[in-house]
């Protein structure tokens, strides 16, 4: 099982953990992509701030990230699932795992990001901003700027098992399962019930205690209806919609009756 999750925009600060190292970091084949958006971001932040701002999409109150961003090259490093500090990973809670699980995490999770294209929980990385929506000077906009290299390098990834897509819009226009993957692909909303509306904090915080529930059972469906059975077996309920042709994904729809 490979889990597909978005960043989250608040993160912990860096630590003392020793600098980056990006040849350390999974997926060497995104290597190349990922040196080119630290090398214009950081050039970028230590330049112009107003201009490092407005490029960012940043406001006076985040000033400050700005030059966070210019010291990527030597600020400290922790995991990635460490920095990530939003509503789904404050519902994931990685720290209080058991050890198996943690295990389970750190070969099935799989973070984007604007900056590092994807990152697995384990990895070490600064604390940083620059979403996926961003559109630099020189490279132009992030998500097309992961297409290409995303393109060969994912697939291997996946392996042969489910893909469980949990990214927000802007994420998944770096990747998009094609062909025998998407098959295997699962992508979930989560839904007010009465309503039947995405409310936001609540999907957010669901989809991080759906992806600890499967990881504290040890679960590993193999594909898109095997997941249906494993989350119906956890408690919850579920609405699935295989694909009307091949190449295609599976829609999954989580149904809440509690916003919280």
């Amino acid at each position: 099982m490979l889990v597909l999750l978005p960043p989250s925009e608040g993160k912990a600060s860096s630590g003392r953990g020793a600098p980056l190292k990006p040849e350390s970091l999974s997926l060497p084949g995104l290597s190349g992509a990922r040196e080119a958006v630290l090398t214009e971001l950081v050039e970028l932040c230590a330049g112009d701030e107003d201009k490092a701002r407005e490029v960012l999409g940043l406001s006076e109150g985040l000033r400050g990230e700005v030059a966070k961003n210019a010291e990527l090259r030597t600020a400290g490093t922790r995991p990635a699932g460490e920095i990530y500090t939003g509503v789904l990973y404050d519902a994931l809670d990685l720290a209080s795992l058991d050890t198996a699980a943690k295990r389970h995490a750190a070969r099935s999770l799989l973070v984007f990001s604007g900056l590092w294209g994807a990152v697995r929980v384990t990895d070490r990385i600064p604390s940083y901003r620059c979403s996926m929506g961003v559109k630099l000077p020189g490279l132009g906009a992030l998500g097309a700027h992961w297409r290409t290299p995303m393109a060969s390098v994912l697939p291997e990834v996946a392996g042969g098992g489910l893909v469980l897509d949990l990214r927000s819009a802007a994420y998944a226009a770096a990747w998009k399962p094609k062909g025998e993957v998407a098959g295997r692909t699962a992508s979930v909303r989560v839904l007010h019930a009465p309503t039947r509306k995405v409310v936001s904090h609540f999907n957010k915080a669901t989809k991080g205690r759906i992806v600890r529930s499967l990881l504290i059972a040890g679960a590993d469906p193999k594909g898109p209806a095997e997941l249906v059975e494993a989350l119906k077996d956890l408690g919850y309920v579920v609405e699935a919609q295989a694909p009307a042709k091949a190449g295609q994904a599976w829609s999954l729809d989580v149904l809440v009756d509690e916003v919280h």
